[in-house]
C-alpha cells in the first residue's frame, strides 16, 4: 500500500502557525519526520488558501524539497492559482507531484485538468460532483467515467490519474462505507490502469481518540482487499504503517476472512485479533455503531 502523509497540514495549529509566518523549521521537521516513517509520498494541505495561497504553496514546496528531495508531494487546495504556482517551481521527484485533487464537476475539472497535463503531474480525481457527495457506488461510478473521459480527451491517461471514492465517518454514514468498497471493486472495470486512494482518516473522524487507530487499519486492509492502492494516512500510526508495509500478514489475513464469511472463534483470538474482528463487523454494518463496540 502506497502511504501519503497527511500531517503537514494547516489544521494543525503547529503547522498552521508555521505556514502563516513563513517559519520553516516546523514544515522541515515534520517531513524529515514523515521520511522516518517511511511515507511515499507527503501531501501539502493548505485548505482553501483563497488570499496568499499563491505565493504559499510554493514557498511551502520550496521548503519541504530542500529537506526531502527525493519524497514526491501531494498539493492539496482548492485554490488553483496555488497549485499552478507550485507546480512552476516543483523540482523533480521519484515520482510526479500529485495534484489534490480534482473534483467530478464540470467548473473545476475543465480549468484543472490542463493544468495537469500541461504539467504532467498525476491528479486525484475526486468523486464530488454537481450534486456533492454521491449516494451510492454506482453514481460513484457514473462521476467518475465522466471525469476521466475528459481527462483522457485531453490526453491524460489513466494510469496517471488516482480515483477517491471519497471516505465518510462510519459513525454517522455507515453504509457509505460499504458502497466505497463496492466502489472500488468496480474501479477496475470502469477506469482500467487508473490507479485509487482516499482520505482514510475519514473514517475515523468523529469517534472517540482511542477509536481511531482502529478504524483507520481495518478499513484500510479492507479497501486493499478490493485493490485500493493508496491512502492518506496519518504517518505517526506505526501499527497502520507496519500492515501497510506488509509487515503484520496476521492481521490481513484476519480481516480478509471475516470479509469473506468466516465467523472466527472470539474466544480462541487475542484482544487485538478481537478487536479488528468487531470493527470489520462495524464497518460492514453486520453491528450498529456505537462507540463501545470494542467491549461488546
Amino acid at each position: 500500500m502506497i502511504l501519503i502523509g497527511e500531517s503537514l497540514n494547516v489544521i494543525s495549529k503547529k503547522i498552521g502557525r508555521a505556514f502563516k509566518e513563513r517559519d520553516p523549521k516546523p514544515i522541515q521537521e515534520e517531513a524529515l519526520l514523515q521520511q522516518s516513517k517511511g511515507m511515499d509520498y507527503i501531501d501539502i494541505n493548505l485548505g482553501p488558501a483563497k488570499k496568499e495561497g499563491h505565493e504559499l504553496m510554493p514557498w511551502v514546496v520550496k521548503t519541504v524539497q530542500e529537506v526531502v528531495p527525493e519524497i514526491p508531494l501531494a498539493l492539496d487546495t482548492s485554490n488553483i492559482e496555488a497549485i499552478e504556482a507550485a507546480l512552476k517551481v516543483y523540482k523533480p521527484t521519484r515520482q510526479p507531484p500529485l495534484i489534490n485533487s480534482i473534483m467530478a464537476r464540470p467548473e473545476r475539472y475543465q480549468r484543472m485538468i490542463p493544468v495537469a497535463r500541461d504539467s504532467g503531474a498525476d491528479f486525484i480525481a475526486l468523486m464530488w460532483g454537481p450534486e456533492g457527495l454521491p449516494r451510492d457506488e454506482n453514481e460513484r461510478a457514473a462521476l467518475c467515467v465522466d471525469l476521466l473521459y475528459h481527462a483522457n480527451e485531453a490526453g491524460i491517461p489513466n494510469e496517471k490519474i488516482w480515483v477517491d471514492g471519497i471516505v465518510t465517518p462510519v459513525n454517522i454514514q455507515q453504509p457509505q462505507a460499504v458502497s466505497l468498497l463496492n466502489f472500488q471493486a468496480m474501479l477496475p472495470e470502469i477506469a482500467p490502469g487508473a490507479k485509487s486512494t482516499c482520505g482514510l482518516s475519514n473514517i475515523s473522524n468523529g469517534p472517540p481518540g482511542h477509536l481511531r487507530p482502529i478504524l483507520n487499519q481495518t478499513y484500510m486492509v479492507m479497501l486493499q482487499k478490493y485493490g485500493m492502492y493508496s491512502v492518506i494516512a496519518d504517518p505517526l500510526d506505526d501499527q497502520l504503517i507496519a500492515i501497510a508495509k506488509g509487515k503484520r500478514p496476521d492481521i490481513v489475513d484476519l480481516i480478509y476472512r471475516v470479509m469473506d464469511g468466516e465467523t472466527p472463534d472470539l474466544a480462541s483470538l487475542s484482544k487485538e485479533m478481537q478487536h479488528y474482528v468487531k470493527t470489520v463487523n462495524v464497518i460492514l454494518g453486520k453491528t450498529l455503531y456505537s462507540d463501545s463496540w470494542l467491549e461488546v
